[in-house]
């Protein structure tokens, strides 16, 4: 069975990443598991690292049920702040096959500001696919 890893946060609950997820579900045997970086909370000017790891935390419980509620089986992890760091330490501990990158679009998105997407693929030669939130206010 392949495992695929999930990296999100804000952008965990998309429409572009369950699409994604679904296509996976549908096509190969595959395991998912989530991991969401314990980022600072994008909504407080002031934040401490409590804060920021409740916020992942909440935020993966959401996710772990929204998954559940489409059918999907997924276990799930608050990871580092850095995504880099926070891939490693999964990776390190468990086999995985694939991994799942979502981002707020170009412009909006600090992990692609910070070539994540690139840098996980180069750093851990796996295969990554990139999947984008689309802007629903348009």
């Amino acid at each position: 069975m392949r495992r695929c890893l999930i990296v999100a946060n804000q952008t965990l609950t998309g429409p572009h990443l369950l699409a994604e997820v679904l296509a996976r579900k549908v096509s190969a045997d595959c395991e998912f598991h989530v991991l969401v970086p314990a980022s600072h909370p994008h909504d407080r000017p002031v934040w401490t690292e409590g804060q920021a790891i409740a916020s992942a935390r909440a935020a993966l419980a959401y996710a772990l049920e929204w998954f559940a509620a489409e059918g999907i089986d997924a276990t799930g992890e608050v990871g580092d702040e850095n995504p880099v760091l926070a891939v490693g330490d999964v990776i390190n501990r468990e086999r995985v096959d694939e991994i799942i990158v979502s981002t707020l679009p170009p412009g909006a998105s600090k992990w692609l500001k910070r070539g994540l997407p690139h840098r996980i693929e180069r750093r851990f030669g796996l295969p990554v696919t990139h999947v984008v939130a689309v802007d629903e206010r348009v």
